[in-house]
């Protein structure tokens, strides 16, 4: 057998036990996330000093500051956008290009965007390297999403926001779903919600912590509070506040 075939078979091998250790038991079920969760090689995603732990229950410096979500986290994520195969799906904030990856598997195109230059590039090259196509990676502020292929089916941040930005849920269709971390600077809560009959209704999911969303219509990247702009304040009944 040959080096290559041997590695294979042991990422294969963690990735299987990933899932049964990490993600399953956590409650993640759906057999398509879990079967994309099996075919993704996460090792391609990490640095190489981080090779060791690809498949650790935990998440990874990737650099400027960005890290590569848990895998437990990128299944539950993935999970709650309720994908069945012929979506177009906005991702904010590629990082490695893992989680595009994953989603790649489950729906019909994906739009990720990266702020970090040298981020994005090296994701676009590692996406189209692996063989994942249908992955369109865009650098830019991701935090006012990308008007070009709207509207989306579903919204993925993978970026802690203040708020939900006005500006994302207004490139949701009519029953689109956006799952995105909300919060205050140190801890956040995910969010679902989904567009009806024009407006946000959305339910909290479990508590999270991820690094912050930056942008016009996220944090401030000077550290103060978050930058101005228009958000879409979810009340109890589910409405926008003005």
């Amino acid at each position: 057998m040959r080096n290559t075939e041997i590695l294979f078979d042991a990422s294969a091998a963690e990735r299987r036990m990933m899932i049964e250790t990490q993600i399953r038991k956590r409650g993640v079920s759906s057999p398509r996330v879990l079967e994309a969760m099996a075919a993704v090689p996460r090792h391609e995603f990490v640095p190489l000093k981080f090779r060791n732990d690809a498949y650790a229950d935990k998440p990874l410096p990737i650099g400027e500051g960005q890290t590569i979500s848990q895998p437990y986290m990128v299944a539950a994520m993935t999970e709650a956008l309720e994908l069945t195969g012929s979506e177009r799906v906005l991702e904010i904030g590629t990082g490695s290009g893992y989680q595009a990856a994953v989603l790649s598997l489950l729906v019909r195109q994906v739009i990720t965007v990266e702020s970090h230059t040298s981020l994005a590039l090296a994701a676009r090259e590692r996406l189209t390297n692996l063989g994942y196509a249908n992955v369109h990676v865009h650098n830019g502020d991701g935090s006012a999403g990308f008007l070009g292929a709207a509207p989306y089916d579903a919204i993925l941040v993978t970026a802690g926001a203040p708020e939900i930005p006005q500006v994302l849920a207004s490139q949701l269709r009519e029953g689109g779903r956006l799952v995105i971390p909300v919060g205050d600077r140190n801890n956040q809560e995910l969010v679902r919600a989904r567009m009806e009959n024009g407006e946000l209704k959305s339910r909290v999911l479990f508590n999270c912590k991820f690094v912050l969303l930056l942008g016009r219509y996220g944090w401030s990247r000077q550290g103060g509070n978050h930058s101005r702009g228009h958000v879409a304040g979810i009340g109890s009944n589910g409405k926008r506040r003005p």
